[in-house]
């Protein structure tokens, strides 16, 4: 059976393929050739990709992505598609399901809200409850520089809280949308936002995501 990570690998390939190398994307100063190369060295080079989180590493990590970038953009495409390689730990269900879910939905996205004529995109009902199990479990993390209090919440009324502080913003929305919000896509996702002005102004205007 496909995983949720495997169905958005495929869908956020052909995305890329379907856009070209140059289009923008929502990750700021990237093209789609850019948010290509990121994600194969994500996969593939695991001593580079350490500088996502490692300052010291930060150098070796945009040397070797602008060294996948400057490959050939179909390349990059299909290694995307084709998953990481045997040895990778991604190459593990559970761990390409765990760590890829999110990764894949929210660069799919940043593919998809990047173009002018852009759609909503309805999500199935168990996918969107994997996406909120995520998030309930990862909300105080990628909400940890919230500037106030903030707290997602589903039109069903279930809450998760991102940050604990006042004044409290509360956002509310589909899992997907939440997803976005929190990943630091704030001005993209359609949510509803509730609390103090200022307080809504600081958290749009916030370094949200890991």
């Amino acid at each position: 059976m496909s995983t949720h990570a495997k169905r958005e690998r495929l869908l956020l390939a052909d995305l890329l393929e379907a856009a070209g190398p140059e289009a923008p994307t929502l990750c700021d100063g990237w093209t789609t050739r850019d948010l290509a190369a990121h994600l194969v060295v994500r996969e593939r080079r695991p001593d580079a990709a350490a500088g996502v989180l490692l300052g010291p590493l930060r150098d070796r990590l945009e040397r070797v992505q602008a060294e996948f970038a400057a490959k050939p953009y179909e390349e990059l495409v299909q290694l995307i598609r084709s998953g990481p390689p045997r040895m990778s730990p991604f190459s593990l269900k559970q761990v390409d399901e765990g760590a890829n879910t999110v990764e894949f939905y929210v660069h799919a996205e940043d593919v998809r809200r990047a173009q002018a004529d852009w759609t909503p995109r309805e999500l199935d009902p168990v996918f969107a409850d994997a996406l909120w199990s995520r998030l309930e479990k990862l909300a105080r993390l990628v909400g940890r520089r919230s500037p106030v209090g903030l707290v997602v919440r589903r039109p069903d009324g279930r809450t998760a809280v991102a940050h604990r502080g006042t004044p409290v913003v509360t956002v509310t929305g589909e899992p997907g949308e939440l997803t976005l919000f929190l990943y630091g896509r704030q001005g993209a996702a359609r949510v509803e936002l509730d609390g103090d002005k200022e307080a809504i102004a600081r958290v749009l205007a916030a370094e949200l995501g890991v």
